[in-house]
């Protein structure tokens, strides 16, 4: 079995925001090596500005349930991101920023894309203190070349 899992968060809702931390979660309480390397819309995870706000959005959205006409109209990602953390809190689940602590404590790297951070006028500033660095491609397929399994989310 491989000692090492990459994630790629590319997703910044939140819905799209747990699978990856989970999944780096409970590689880590394995033994695993993990990290996850967040780029584009993922970013929003890890940005200050957006990490308490992340929504869930119906529209594309097939699983939601409902008419893909209803899911356009005002004030449906807010509902559907209400009744999600409503259910994550009744769960007992953590939030995704009590979550990206977790991971930290547990020795999970978390790694911004430096190219998205560049093209979206970020500064390391504007991350959460929890971000281990903000690397290139290069780092991230370098370090996802030694027996990692390597997710794409």
């Amino acid at each position: 079995m491989a000692k090492k899992l990459m994630i790629v968060a590319s997703k910044g809702s939140l819905d799209m925001a747990y699978p990856p931390l989970i999944l780096a979660q409970t590689a880590a309480a394995l033994g695993m090596e993990a990290a996850v390397f967040f780029t584009f819309w993922g970013l929003d995870i890890i940005r200050k500005d957006r990490v308490d706000n992340l929504k869930v959005t119906p529209v594309g959205n097939p699983s939601m349930g409902m008419p893909a006409i209803l899911s356009i109209l005002p004030g449906m990602t807010g509902m559907a991101t209400s009744m999600m953390k409503k259910k994550i809190k009744e769960l007992g689940m953590p939030t995704i920023r009590e979550m990206l602590k977790e991971l930290k404590e547990m020795g999970v790297k978390l790694y911004a894309c430096s190219n998205t951070v560049e093209l979206m006028g970020l500064k390391r500033e504007d991350l959460i203190e929890e971000v281990d660095d903000i690397v290139g491609a290069t780092f991230f397929l370098q370090q996802a070349a030694e027996d990692a399994i390597v997710l794409f989310v």
